[in-house]
C-alpha cells in the first residue's frame, strides 16, 4: 500500500506491517555483522581493539529492505585523529582484499562497491540469506579517541577541534556516542523516525538522486533521524504520541529549512572554552545547522540539496496521511540558535 494513500490513524499499523524489519531477519544480520566482526580481528594485520556497529542497524532504526551498518573498527596503531587519515587508503585496501579473499568463512555472498579515490570507508554488500535483500556495510577504521583514559572528554574534544580537519571527518571516532544518542530513544520514536526515512527513500532518494551531478548530493539519513529527535524533544511529547502529528511536524520543519539551527549539548558543552569558542563561531556558519550531538565539527545538515527535499515535503504535506493533521508545539528557541546553550 502506498504511504500517501495511509489515513492517519492508519500510520503506526503501516510502519509495522511494512517498515518494520522482521526480528528473525534482524537477527541473521547481527550474527553475522559479528562473524565479520571476529574474522576482522583474527585475520586482519592491523591490530584492532574493538569494532562497533552503528548506522540504523545499531541505532534500532532500520527500515525493511533498506538496513545498512556502519562497522567502525578501532586501530591500535592509531595513536590520534591525525594518524586516521594518514594510513586509512592502505587499511581499507587491505581489509578488502581479506573479505574478498575469505568470503566463503564468512558464509555469505559479497558484493563490493568499486573504490574511490581516497576513501573514508569501505563499502560492500551482504545478503544475510538467499532471499534477503542486501545489507549495506561500510567499513571504517578510526582512532578510539573515547578510550583513551589518560583523557577526560573535554580533552578528546579538545584535541579534535586542534586537530582542524573539515567538519566531520573524525565522526567515526564517536560512532558509539552517534548510535547511544539515536539508540536509548523510545521505541515509537525510533518507529516514526523509520516512516520519516522511508519517506525519504521513497520519495527524495529515488526520483532525485539519480540525476544529481556528482558534486552535489542530498542530506544523509542521520540528519533526517536527528530532525524526528529534535521535534520530538522541543514538543516535549513523551511516549505517547500521535505518529501523524509528528510526521507532519517533521515535513514542515524541511520546509523551513532555510532556518533550522539545531544542537545538542548532551557530549559537549560551552563549559570549556576552546569548545565554546569553536561552537559559537560554528553556530553562525551558513543554515541549515544541524550539529552532530557526538560530533561539534560536524554539521550534518551542510552542502545538501535540501530543496529538493523541502518540494517533495512540500507535496506529502497535501497527501491524505498527513493532510488534515495538526503540527505539535515545536519552541521557536530550537530553530534559531541561542549561542551559549539550549
Amino acid at each position: 500500500m502506498a504511504l500517501y494513500q495511509v489515513r492517519p490513524g492508519d500510520l503506526d499499523t503501516y510502519i509495522y506491517k511494512y517498515l518494520q524489519p522482521d526480528e528473525r531477519f534482524l537477527k541473521q544480520v547481527a550474527e553475522t555483522i559479528d562473524k565479520i566482526c571476529t574474522f576482522l580481528k583474527e585475520q586482519c594485520p592491523y591490530k584492532i581493539s574493538k569494532a562497533v556497529k552503528g548506522g540504523s542497524l545499531g541505532k534500532g532504526t532500520a527500515v525493511k529492505n533498506g538496513s545498512d551498518a556502519d562497522l567502525v573498527v578501532f586501530l591500535n596503531n592509531f595513536k590520534s585523529f591525525e594518524d586516521q587519515t594518514g594510513n586509512r587508503t592502505e587499511i581499507l585496501t587491505d581489509i578488502r582484499g581479506l573479505l574478498l579473499k575469505y568470503e566463503k568463512n564468512i558464509g555469505h555472498q559479497i558484493k563490493m562497491t568499486p573504490p574511490k579515490t581516497n576513501p573514508r570507508s569501505l563499502n560492500f554488500q551482504f545478503k544475510s540469506t538467499r532471499s534477503s535483500d542486501f545489507v549495506e556495510v561500510d567499513v571504517l577504521p578510526a582512532f578510539d579517541a573515547l578510550g583513551q583514559v589518560t583523557r577526560t572528554r573535554t580533552q578528546v574534544y579538545e584535541a579534535l577541534i586542534a586537530a582542524g580537519e573539515s567538519g566531520g571527518e573524525f565522526s567515526p571516532s564517536f560512532t558509539e556516542l552517534q548510535r547511544d544518542f539515536v539508540k536509548e530513544r523510545p521505541t515509537k520514536l525510533k518507529s516514526l523516525i523509520r516512516l520519516v526515512k522511508y519517506w525519504y527513500t521513497e520519495h527524495v532518494q529515488r526520483p532525485y538522486k539519480p540525476q544529481l551531478r556528482s558534486d552535489k548530493d542530498l542530506p544523509p539519513k542521520y540528519a533526517l533521524e536527528l530532525l524526528t529527535i529534535y521535534a520530538w524533544e522541543s514538543a516535549e511529547k513523551g511516549v505517547d504520541f500521535s505518529t501523524a502529528e509528528g510526521f507532519r511536524t517533521v515535513l514542515e520543519l524541511i520546509v523551513q529549512y532555510k532556518h533550522l539551527c539545531i544542537f545538542w549539548t548532551t557530549n559537549y558543552s560551552f563549559n570549556s572554552s576552546r569548545i565554546a569558542t569553536f561552537l559559537k563561531n560554528k553556530l553562525k556558519e551558513p543554515k541549515p545547522m544541524i550539529l552532530d550531538p557526538a560530533d561539534p565539527t560536524g554539521n550534518v545538515a551542510a552542502a545538501a540539496r535540501w530543496d529538493l527535499v523541502a518540494a517533495a515535503a512540500k507535496c506529502c504535506l497535501q497527501q491524505i496521511c498527513v493532510k488534515d493533521v495538526k503540527t505539535w508545539n515545536v519552541k521557536v528557541k530550537y530553530l534559531f540558535c541561542q549561542v551559549g546553550g539550549q
